[in-house]
């Protein structure tokens, strides 16, 4: 049955288009304002930049620090990622395959850890981390945000691995393998969709977070890149373009991962959450 252009149709896609526009528009003033001199940022905020400048870049890098910046935002993030993907994966794993009383309830203990606001428990977290002399250090920002992050990335990893068939894992354990051996030979790389979705959501998070990092890392030298940014917008908050170019190095890095993995955030969802 054909159906033709309806104006239903012609409002959605005009709808559509706004919130593209409300979207983009803070991008686009951003970008433009990272490009332009004071000058131009005071006669010309919203116009494209004529000519382009690349001078608030250099400027914001020397002024922000970034590149120390980015070198601890990396760090953390990726060291908490890899500890994520391992511990999540593997407490999955026991999770998906095993039917009984103590593996459901440490599902649900799981998910109660997901419900819950980390932020209830600061205190006593922050002075755990003081207790334990990793205040201002890369590993108690490291131990931190893997405690955080685990029951989210356990929730990705359990719903996935319910969906494939346990076949899998039974020829692997009839031929002589171990569970630990057909986990990591026949069911992990299964999970390369999943995977992608852990890590592109976790790396997001932990390279945005800013309450944390700012509590943790405060006048330790090992600031992450929203904390160096929040102190160089206060102090240069009258010169926009160069503030703006300060947000787009800051922001650069995660946004590049996040558009090259995007396509396994949408995989691992439609896939990965059917159990």
């Amino acid at each position: 049955m054909r159906t033709g252009y309806r104006p239903r149709t012609f409002v959605r896609e005009l709808v559509m288009i706004v919130v593209a526009i409300a979207f983009l528009f803070p991008v686009y003033a951003l970008v433009t304002l990272a490009f332009k001199d004071s000058t131009q940022v005071a006669n010309k905020p919203l116009s494209l930049p004529d000519p382009p400048s690349v001078s608030n870049f250099g400027e914001a890098w020397q002024s922000a620090s970034l590149g120390s910046a980015l070198l601890n935002s990396t760090v953390i993030t990726v060291s908490s990622v890899v500890i994520l993907i391992v511990l999540g994966s593997l407490a999955a794993y026991f999770l998906a395959r095993t039917a009984s009383r103590l593996s459901y309830s440490l599902y649900i203990l799981f998910l109660v850890g997901i419900i819950l606001p980390f932020q209830l428990g600061m205190i006593p977290l922050y002075q755990l981390v003081n207790d334990l002399g990793l205040l201002g250090t890369y590993q108690g920002m490291i131990l931190f945000y893997s405690g955080i992050q685990l029951p989210f990335t356990v929730f990705l990893y359990t719903g996935f691995i319910r969906s494939l068939p346990a076949d899998y894992t039974n020829a692997a354990l009839i031929d002589g393998a171990s569970h630990l051996q057909a986990f990591g030979y026949v069911i992990f790389p299964l999970l390369r969709p999943i995977t992608g979705t852990v890590l592109i959501l976790n790396a997001v998070f932990i390279w945005n977070d800013f309450f944390t990092p700012l509590l943790y890392l405060g006048g330790s030298g090992h600031e992450t890149v929203p904390v160096r940014v929040f102190a160089f917008v206060n102090e240069y908050t009258s010169n926009y373009g160069l503030v703006a170019a300060g947000l787009v190095l800051a922001a650069l890095p995660i946004l590049l991962v996040f558009l090259i993995l995007q396509r396994y955030v949408i995989r691992g969802f439609s896939s990965g959450l059917k159990g």
